[in-house]
């Protein structure tokens, strides 16, 4: 068995001397924040699809000078939110909206990897699966991960949140995901979300009658999620839009 690799700096102790003004005094070495943010990264619940997703492999394509533009944009935002961030901050979460297939979920990943590799804790719920898990919570012969659910969305200190609205609309759904943001809006508890979903305050046009496609395509946010859980995300969210952006799934399969 290999032995695990000791720390060149501290030697393993955690702590290293350092000269302030000629007298030498004792700081805690970097590989303790670095074994943090492991140990942060293991538990944030990260699918194996984004695993490996970082600001530095988020790809955008030099063949259309528009969608390289908005992708840039969409980037440098996410990028400044995740150096920003700061607990207790006017704004503190960000909404990345947009149509399927524009990086949306790679960038929030980013962005939560950024901020663990900064020292915090964070969770990584898809919408979905979510309101599943604290459904399941109800039923005493329920496992306990699924009762902690509700509690970790609440209280986790930040929350990734992916596809938000995917989930069709009952007073049951509405009132959960209100309490939710709300909670976290309230206590001024980062939210970092995406969805594929339409919002005239991102710049989308009104909804033609009988549209067929995709529920992103066919429903507004508020119509999801309910108005008040929307007029919250976007109290508390930095807005990031890859409005105009195709699928690159679609673009890989030509």
């Amino acid at each position: 068995m290999t032995e695990a690799a000791v720390c060149e700096i501290c030697g393993g102790s955690g702590w290293k001397i350092v000269d302030k003004d000629g007298l030498e005094a004792a700081e805690r070495c970097e590989c303790l924040a670095r074994e943090r943010a492991g140990r942060l990264l293991e538990a944030a619940n990260i699918p194996p699809l984004y695993g490996n997703s970082g600001f530095d492999n988020f790809a955008t394509p030099q063949d259309n000078p528009v969608t390289a533009r908005i992708l840039k944009e969409a980037q440098t935002t996410a990028a400044s939110y995740a150096r920003e961030y700061m607990p207790g901050m006017k704004r503190p979460g960000l909404l990345l909206a947009g149509p399927p297939g524009t990086g949306k979920t790679h960038l929030a990943v980013a962005v939560l990897k950024r901020l663990m590799a900064r020292g915090f804790q964070g969770l990584f719920f898809d919408y979905q699966k979510l309101l599943e898990q604290i459904r399941a919570g109800y039923d005493p012969a329920s496992g306990g991960s699924a009762r902690e659910a509700y509690k970790q969305a609440l209280e986790c200190e930040l929350l990734l949140l992916d596809d938000v609205g995917a989930h069709r609309i009952t007073d049951w759904v509405e009132d959960t995901i209100t309490s939710i943001i709300t909670f976290r809006c309230n206590e001024k508890k980062p939210i970092i979300a995406t969805t594929n979903l339409r919002d005239p305050e991102i710049g989308d046009p009104p909804v033609p009658s009988g549209s067929g496609g995709d529920v992103g395509s066919r429903y507004y946010l508020s119509e999801r999620i309910g108005e008040r859980a929307r007029s919250r995300l976007f109290e508390m969210c930095r807005i990031v839009s890859t409005r105009g952006v195709e699928d690159y799934r679609l673009r890989r399969m030509r």
